[in-house]
């Protein structure tokens, strides 16, 4: 059975939230909270259907027990209150969109990166469209041009790193 496509089983309410929510997982090793991202979204049951909503994007701060704090941002635009998503948990490793068109470009991805202080920021969801414009360089002279001491982790598409 599924729910839109996806395997009931990863779609029932032990793995299923929302903004403001935390998921505790795997005995309590992971915990997964839903903070806000400014996006539109929408899914499709096929190719031969139109989109419709899909529900409030969110970006997610994942907690590994004795591990890492992770932001991944989502496909989100800037918006003052990212600054907030650091509040509850210090972030290790953001990972943030620096496309532009759809999404932040570099320059409001290096104020996002400013406001949330993580140690380690992996920009994502660039160079995959034409019209996605935004580059790793062009981040890195952004967050220069700001003061962020970040570590910049320019990742292949492919890679795997240990954290």
């Amino acid at each position: 059975m599924s729910v839109l496509g996806y395997p009931s089983d990863q779609a029932d309410m032990d793995t299923t939230g929302h903004i403001g929510g935390q998921l505790t997982l795997l005995g309590g090793e992971l915990k997964v909270c839903f903070v806000p991202a400014l996006h539109g979204s929408t899914a499709r049951k096929d190719d031969n259907s139109p989109p419709v909503a899909a529900g409030v994007p969110t970006g997610l701060v994942i907690s590994i027990r004795n591990g890492p704090t992770i932001y991944h941002t989502g496909d989100t635009g800037f918006f003052s209150d990212i600054a907030r998503v650091s509040d509850h948990n210090k972030i290790d490793i953001m990972l943030v969109c620096i496309g532009d068109h759809f999404t932040m470009g570099p320059i409001r991805a290096a104020d996002a990166v400013k406001l949330v202080g993580p140690k380690m920021t992996i920009p994502m969801h660039y160079a995959t469209f034409p019209v996605l414009t935004g580059t790793p360089e062009e981040f890195g002279k952004e967050l220069k041009k700001r003061g962020v001491k970040t570590d910049l982790r320019v990742m292949s598409v492919g890679e795997a790193i240990t954290i």
